[in-house]
């Protein structure tokens, strides 16, 4: 059980092809990823690598559009994400979401949601 690092920051955003054409186009980052976003058909989440940092860009979707784009969550890279989930519990954070296993696309990973001490969103995301 270790975390190595962070793996992405999410940011929730109301134009995700004005946000995507920011960070890739303007800022010269690299689409590493995308898949689609289960209860948005036809929208995509995208994960931009920007200078060694890894963005992910999530849209908000009907409804729930946000007045500012604001970031949505850090994700630490885990070797056990069921570990490190349970490590984060006994340190005093609250259950968001509990390690799932599932294939986005192509990739299989393992993610888990904890609240840290100010309800900040923490994930830990791990890769097989």
């Amino acid at each position: 059980m270790a975390i190595t690092g962070y793996h992405h920051i999410g940011l929730w955003v109301k134009d995700t092809e004005k946000s995507y054409k920011f960070y890739t186009d303007g800022l010269g980052g690299k689409e590493i990823f995308s898949f689609p976003v289960p209860d948005l058909p036809g929208k995509l989440i995208y994960l931009v690598e920007i200078g060694g940092a890894v963005i992910e860009i999530i849209p908000r979707g009907e409804g729930r559009e946000e007045k500012d784009a604001h970031w949505a969550h850090i994700c630490f890279v885990s070797d056990d994400c069921e570990a490190d989930y349970e490590m984060a519990i006994r340190a005093g954070a609250e259950s968001r979401t509990k390690p799932n296993r599932s294939f986005l696309g192509t990739m299989e990973k393992c993610n888990a949601f904890v609240y840290g001490p100010d309800h900040e969103v923490i994930e830990f995301f791990q890769v097989f």
